[in-house]
């Protein structure tokens, strides 16, 4: 019995002493992880900047014309980077120090002229000033630097997500293309779709122009954007608009309001209504007349004011026909009417008839609005 009692406690305190290993090896793992992933404490950055300033310091001392006393601005701007502002301001103590040091020690010597001029010193100040502002605002935003690459990038591939088309069945083609203003890659213009329906007899499709461009308009695109393909397919097609209205309305923005169209088209029939929130008209190719008309549903912008009502305008693709949906950056210019703008891109479309609009979507942007300071969408469905 004796025996036994003695063999349990050394047992325990051996699983113990096990788990305390573990749960430190845990630890350190997952300090290291969070580190590299951006997560956790910045005290390895810290540590190794401190590293640096006395090197460059005695370089400084014993080589001041290879290593001049602005080289201290280094460890500041990586720490501006990479530091906390607590951690930053313990950085700018040491690098002042020995900014201090340098000066005393080259003074020293007296053997060369002293290169810890007045200048050098607001060099050092100013690059310090500039890094903590840069501490300041990711604390506040809360993004580190080392994830707020990864995290622009995954935003953007989920608008990207968000905007792709629904496979459709064989007879149809469709194409979308996007363009943000100035090369960024965010757009205030985003489109959203989904089949509906019985067995996905239905294309519902809505292309909105969110007030602003680029990236001034891509936080408000994007909360649209997942908030639009929520309801898009959850609502009967009349009740879309209205309800996206409220819920632009709820969020009470500066710059509250955009435009949309909700294209509703049976795959079946052809048939399609078009309803329409302040938003240009549509575009339909007639294969039978070779003739474009324009389609525009009535309605006021999304935003504006409550119990607004949308009221659609209909019609019927057949064989052969066209449908263009695009935003205002595409045929909108201060020195032409908006019907100039329209007419240039039919023509230009109409080069494309022979070939079924294949690739048509990217070659009208690039044909009618390729240097436009504004963002650019156009959808293209088609009937074969």
């Amino acid at each position: 019995m004796a025996r036994g009692s003695d063999k349990t406690p050394a047992r325990a305190r051996r699983r113990r002493a096990y788990k305390a290993a573990h749960r430190l090896r845990t630890g350190m793992r997952r300090s290291a992880v969070d580190y590299f992933r951006g997560d956790g404490s910045d005290w390895i950055a810290f540590a190794a900047l401190l590293l640096t300033v006395p090197l460059l310091a005695g370089a400084t001392v014993v080589w001041p014309e290879w290593c001049p006393p602005e080289a201290l601005v280094l460890p500041l701007v990586a720490g501006g980077l990479l530091l906390r502002p607590a951690s930053l301001l313990g950085l700018y103590a040491v690098t002042a120090t020995a900014l201090v040091l340098e000066t005393a020690l080259i003074d020293a010597r007296r053997s060369a002229p002293d290169p810890v001029t007045p200048g050098s010193i607001l060099v050092v100040a100013g690059v310090a000033l500039i890094g903590l502002l840069i501490a300041q605002f990711r604390s506040r935003v809360g993004v580190p630097w080392r994830r707020g690459g990864t995290m622009l990038f995954d935003l953007r591939e989920r608008i990207r997500a968000q905007s792709a088309l629904p496979s459709l069945p064989r007879g149809w083609h469709q194409e979308m293309s996007l363009r943000p203003a100035g090369g960024q890659s965010f757009s205030g213009d985003f489109v959203v779709a989904a089949r509906t329906g019985p067995e996905g007899r239905t294309l519902e499709v809505v292309l909105t122009d969110v007030s602003g461009k680029g990236m001034d308009a891509a936080s408000r695109s994007l909360l649209l954007s997942g908030a639009f393909g929520g309801l898009l397919g959850s609502l009967p097609p009349h009740s879309f608009l209205p309800a996206a209205n409220g819920y632009l309305l709820r969020q009470d923005w500066d710059e509250g309001f955009a435009t949309s169209v909700h294209l509703v088209l049976d795959l079946d029939t052809g048939d399609f209504e078009l309803l329409s929130a302040g938003h240009l008209p549509g575009v339909q190719l007639n294969a039978g007349t070779g003739c474009w008309h324009q389609i525009a549903g009535e309605g006021p912008l999304l935003g504006v004011y409550d119990g607004a009502e949308f009221f659609p305008a209909k019609g019927t693709l057949r064989r052969g026909d066209v449908l263009m949906l695009f935003t205002d950056g595409l045929v909108e210019r201060s020195d032409r009417d908006l019907s100039e703008g329209i007419d240039r891109l039919t023509g230009e479309a109409d080069r494309y008839v022979t070939t079924g609009f294949r690739g048509a979507a990217w070659h009208l942007i690039e044909a009618v609005a390729k240097d436009v300071n504004d963002d650019r969408a156009l959808l293209l469905i088609s009937r074969e």
